[in-house]
């Protein structure tokens, strides 16, 4: 065996340029074409491929050293038969890819791959055979060079590999995607003091894979925004039966509904589904099928009142009292949680003001409702005690922009307001 020096090749004009990996170490096996070294300067990088085949006696540079043409980089011992040279046109690909670029090539790093503390390379140590030249080219097409099989000598990799290689893979289905169990704790609660373990309630072991089904999909924008129901409220609590004369106890959610359907009449987009956004396509619904959630010591259950459109105040009033009582006593059909327009949720009977609702997929935006205040409005010149209800809607953001969303919650606005109290109770 004779020891052959390896020294950096022709780099071009620019001296003392950066090591910013080493990919091999003493003592270890290489083949011709392996990568030993990477550097970079403030223009792109480049691998330097060994010219030889053997055993490395020493290692000469570590990161951040400088170099340049001429330096030493490694000792290598080599077999006493033919030494392969570096070809001219590889060096001429080299001098292609080194620094003396003035615009940097594209670097492509693997999902997960990070960059080390003190600048290290993006690129991954590697075996693969190839030349710098179809190395770029694997790097343009976004492809890691180590999962081509090489056709040449060797395993030696050439472009036809890589493109083979991408048109076999082009039409594979895409991985679902597998959520991770969070890691489990490193301590036992038990470790700090008393604890009780329970059982999940049954609704939400079922609810929860669709909450995050929902917050994963779905780009949710929240728009928080407040409607003046002075004139409704007051309306609302002046309500009186035709034949008795007593009043009526209507909630204000039934004047919201009948709000919310008038809302989206000129709001179609609000009353729609995209099931699968690649294909392209958006179902319109017709229907107006509003979604209540309803809070019961099981967990939280959304059935429809259907055909909002088409009920005046008292009707809807009495199908929120059924629906909210089968669900309470679990008498639900749930049938009655599918084929929904919109969902409304409100807190106004607990408490709390502006909050950030989840959308029920498939469903494209929900509306939450706050507990209603009074405060001081400006008006005419003058400060008024005006009656406030917070609103918070959520939309999905793929197919509803914020300039929608603000226009969807001013016509809530308005069909809260004093002008339409009555024409709501029909």
């Amino acid at each position: 065996m004779s020891d052959k020096e390896v020294l950096v090749p022709n780099i071009g004009d620019f001296k003392d340029v950066e090591v910013i990996e080493v990919l091999t170490s003493t003592g270890s096996k290489i083949n011709k074409d392996d990568p030993i070294i990477t550097i970079e300067s403030d223009k792109s990088s480049v691998e330097i491929p060994s010219p030889y085949s053997g055993s490395v006696k020493q290692v000469n540079l570590k990161v951040g050293d400088k170099v340049s043409e001429g330096s030493l980089i490694l000792l290598i011992g080599t077999e006493e038969e033919k030494i392969e040279e570096i070809k001219d046109e590889e060096v001429k690909e080299i001098q292609k890819e080194n620094i003396i670029q003035k615009t940097p090539d594209p670097v492509i790093t693997k999902p997960n791959e990070t960059l080390q503390k003190n600048k290290v390379s993006v690129f991954k140590s590697s075996k693969a055979l190839a030349s710098p030249k179809t190395r770029k080219f694997a790097r343009e097409l976004g492809v890691d060079i180590n999962n081509v099989i090489g056709s040449q000598r060797s395993g030696r990799i050439i472009e036809e590999d890589i493109k083979k290689f991408v048109s076999t893979n082009f039409d594979k289905p895409k991985e679902e995607k597998i959520n991770k169990p969070f890691k489990q704790s490193e301590y036992d609660h038990s470790d700090f003091g008393e604890i009780e373990i329970k059982d999940i309630p049954r609704i939400k072991k079922i609810a929860a894979p669709h909450l995050t089904n929902s917050w994963q999909t779905i780009p949710h924008v929240t728009n928080y925004d407040e409607a003046d129901i002075t004139e409704l409220d007051e309306f609302r609590r002046n309500l009186t039966d035709t034949f008795t004369g007593e009043k009526k106890k209507i909630t204000p959610l039934a004047f919201i509904i009948k709000a919310v359907v008038e809302a989206l009449k000129n709001f179609p987009r609000f009353n729609s589904s995209i099931d699968d956004i690649e294909k392209g396509k958006i179902t319109f619904k017709k229907y107006f099928h509003i979604g209540i959630a309803v809070d019961t010591p099981n967990g939280l259950m959304v059935p429809k009142i259907r055909d909002a459109n088409q009920k005046n105040i008292d009707q809807i009033s009495k199908d929120l009292k059924k629906v909210s009582e089968d669900c309470r006593n679990l008498k639900i059909n749930k049938k009655e949680f599918y084929g929904g327009s919109i969902t409304i949720t409100s807190l106004g009977g607990i408490g709390g003001t502006y909050f950030s609702p989840i959308i029920n997929y498939p469903e494209v935006a929900i509306l939450g409702i706050g507990r209603s205040y009074v405060k001081p409005v400006f008006i005419d010149g003058d400060f008024k005690p005006r009656t406030m209800l917070p609103l918070s809607l959520s939309y999905d953001h793929r197919i509803i922009d914020g300039a929608e969303g603000s226009r969807f919650n001013n016509e809530l606005k308005v069909n809260l307001g004093k002008n339409f109290a009555y024409k709501l109770a029909k």
